[in-house]
């Protein structure tokens, strides 16, 4: 194998390496959700995206938030064996398609995310935490405390437009077919152009159905099912979260300082929509941050898509067996 390794040396690196990458065989990221989302989006904004996306990327979790781990290697207490099976999951080959999410502002070019987008008090707490390192164990519970006397309740207004699921195509659908040559495709035109009368009416495509969602909410997210990967599923969507904004100030702080470990956690009264893609609206001079995988970004409108099964990871042939139990003999 050859290998080139490159040390980032600054946030962004890894972004603007993989938007100017020649051609390779394999991609493998060492480091947490940032850098992992750095190089997805690299990938992504790449004018041969739709080839280069089809490079099979290695993720070996060495930061301080790994959460794509959990879903393609078997679980360890130990990190170092972790790490190992991981690295060891990269030589074996075995790969499994992800989900990834669009997210685009309306001047900005847009950012992609393995994980998703979170809004909200919760998320405004936990990025608070390191702040009270010098409390120990107390600190999470302190961010969350400290939290709800600056405001309460804390809710955050705001409007989605959102589509339903789609049908996930058969397997090997999605390949492109080479393109017939033209001789071919004026054949092809020809018989359809005689094959009705040219006063026929024309078949309707049904019109894409958007639903339209008023929200008060403590917090809202928009994940893609990658923590939860099924591979048998018939339907693409990600999960558009709404939490309710009555969690009281001693949930608020219980629920807050385990959702600093578990971000999947909702309170009781969780409103979950499916979507293939969204559209969220900010009232005018909205501030505050957006969290997309784990990193920082100014709130604002955006447009999330889901881009379905779209990049393919190495992962653990134990976890690819859980994933596909019908492939069992």
């Amino acid at each position: 194998m050859d290998v080139t390794v490159v040390k980032t040396d600054y946030e962004g690196q890894a972004k603007k390496l993989l938007e100017l990458m020649e051609n390779t065989d394999v991609i493998i990221v060492a480091g947490g959700d940032g850098t992992l989302q750095e190089v997805v989006t690299g990938v992504l904004r790449r004018a041969d995206e739709a080839a280069f996306s089809r490079i099979p990327i290695g993720f070996i979790p060495l930061g301080q938030t790994s959460t794509l781990s959990q879903t393609l290697f078997a679980e360890s207490g130990n990190k170092v064996q972790h790490i190992t099976d991981a690295t060891l999951a990269i030589v074996k080959g075995e790969t499994v398609p992800l989900d990834v999410l669009q997210i685009k502002g309306e001047k900005e070019q847009p950012v992609f995310a393995m994980t998703g987008l979170r809004w909200g008090s919760f998320r405004d707490a936990g990025v608070k935490v390191s702040k009270y390192w010098y409390l120990g164990p107390l600190k999470t519970k302190a961010a969350h405390f400290f939290s709800t006397l600056q405001e309460w309740p804390q809710t955050h207004q705001a409007s989605i437009s959102y589509m339903g699921p789609k049908e996930r195509p058969p397997s090997g659908a999605e390949e492109t077919p080479p393109r017939p040559s033209l001789y071919r495709r004026i054949l092809r035109r020809l018989a359809s152009y005689w094959a009705q009368p040219q006063d026929g009416v024309s078949k309707e495509v049904s019109p894409e159905v958007w639903r339209d969602v008023q929200l008060s909410t403590i917090e809202l997210s928009i994940t893609t099912r990658n923590s939860q990967l099924d591979l048998t599923s018939t339907e693409d969507f990600m999960n558009i979260c709404i939490e309710p904004d009555s969690v009281s100030k001693g949930d608020f702080i219980t629920i807050g300082s385990k959702k600093v470990r578990d971000p999947k956690l909702r309170p009781e009264g969780t409103e979950c929509l499916q979507a293939s893609q969204c559209t969220l609206v900010l009232p005018e001079g909205t501030g505050g941050s957006f969290s997309i995988d784990s990193e920082e970004y100014e709130a604002m409108p955006v447009e999330v898509k889901l881009l379905p099964r779209k990049l393919q990871f190495f992962c653990d042939p134990r976890k690819r067996e859980q994933l596909l139990p019908s492939s069992a003999p």
